[in-house]
């Protein structure tokens, strides 16, 4: 399942693109690496033939990207997977196995692991054949627009962080001089109001977005639409994971869906979320519009969409997630008058997406993980007059 559109990046004058492949078939690493050896771009640097020679491999080549297969001997891919993510929590990969395929629970779990994208890996008669299609039209074009991305998200981040326990705030920075001057309080000491909130997020999304909705009280009076970067079919499945941890409803948005207070809609994979006014509601709307920053969905058709119908009441958050996607508009919603609060560095699994909006000086809080939801229930509440701390967390001048 494609979790991001086709690349048109020009690779002619590029060092080409380092890909480690796992998978205990000794025939499928040959057509895997037989293919992406055919690419001008690309190059195998190392072949695994078990999970335990995959972890040891990532770390002695340090790869741009990785395939890896579930069902493999030593050591599974998806434990595989949970090892590397620990020291190379920014490397692509993506899970190509017969376990893996649309709506297993094995694709699920490899999903909530970390992996950036899941491809099944085709069985019975005629699969290698097919398997060879998979590889071509499938695995390379993914395995190419994840090293893009990755590649273009390494000038962002200074650290990328695997040890994200008991961390502190990353100061607050400046605004730009050509940010909206709107105050972050009002005179009376209450927040301004605050009638939507749009989140971003991509890679490490899953955990940071299980771990942190139980947050949210059961009267949260307004709508939460969230875009978090995965392939078709599992953002339902996100949406059901995510359901099971919060008093709030959770569902996949379809088109026409009226936004209610207390629900968080999940962008499907694919498809853009947007809202539009029908009558006096406004409901979500899904398109198929080329990808913004190799994305669909983006975060960035979110927040303009959101601005557009919110003005000023739009809440931008930015969670843990490779490139800039958000950051365009963050930029929208600070010009509408809108306010916006991005994950800090030590809690990001990659700080690209926050980071991005963070040194733009768009950001108003940069909180850790922990204290994202409650900053963002504190400013929609007191944006209504409700009582609260108005504690201003590393805030913005």
């Amino acid at each position: 399942a494609p979790l991001l559109g086709p690349s048109t990046a020009d690779t002619s004058d590029v060092a080409p693109i380092r890909v480690l492949v796992a998978d205990d078939s000794v025939v499928v690493r040959r057509l895997i690496s037989d293919v992406i050896n055919a690419e001008s771009d690309m190059e195998v640097v190392g072949v695994a033939a078990n999970g335990r020679s995959a972890v040891e491999a990532a770390h002695r080549l340090a790869p741009d990207v990785i395939t890896l297969d579930v069902e493999m001997p030593v050591l599974d891919g998806l434990g595989a997977l949970a090892e590397i993510r620990r020291f190379a929590p920014a490397t692509p990969v993506v899970m190509f196995s017969v376990a893996t395929l649309e709506g297993s629970r094995h694709a699920a779990d490899a999903i909530a692991r970390g992996a950036n994208a899941v491809i099944g890996k085709p069985s019975g008669p005629g699969g290698l054949s097919n398997s060879l299609d998979k590889i071509r039209n499938e695995v390379v074009p993914q395995l190419r627009v994840l090293a893009e991305r990755r590649a273009a998200t390494r000038s962002l981040e200074p650290m990328v962080r695997a040890d994200v326990q008991s961390p502190q705030a990353t100061p607050a920075v400046s605004n730009p001089s050509d940010a909206a001057p709107m105050p972050t309080q009002r005179a009376d000491g209450h927040f301004a109001r605050v009638d939507c909130v749009v989140v971003g997020v991509s890679t490490g999304g899953p955990r940071a977005l299980e771990e942190i909705v139980g947050q949210f009280p059961s009267d949260f009076p307004v709508p939460v639409l969230i875009v978090q970067h995965m392939p078709p079919t599992f953002t339902v499945m996100l949406a059901t994971r995510l359901a099971r941890r919060t008093p709030l409803a959770v569902v996949e948005a379809g088109d026409d869906m009226v936004l209610s207070p207390g629900t968080i809609y999940i962008a499907p994979g694919d498809r853009h979320l947007v809202v539009e006014r029908q009558g006096a509601a406004i409901v979500t709307r899904l398109n198929e519009a080329p990808p913004e920053n190799s994305c669909r969905p983006s975060a960035d058709v979110l927040f303009r969409s959101a601005v557009e119908h919110f003005g000023a009441r739009v809440l931008g958050v930015v969670l843990t997630g490779m490139g800039e996607d958000g950051m365009r508009g963050c930029e929208v919603i600070r010009h509408a008058g809108g306010r916006i609060i991005v994950q800090d560095e030590a809690t990001s699994v990659v700080w690209g997406m926050p980071g991005a909006v963070a040194r733009r000086g768009l950001a108003d809080a940069i909180l850790p993980l922990a204290e994202v939801v409650p900053e963002i229930v504190e400013r929609v509440e007191s944006g209504r007059g409700a009582s609260g701390s108005n504690r201003r967390r590393n805030e913005s001048p």
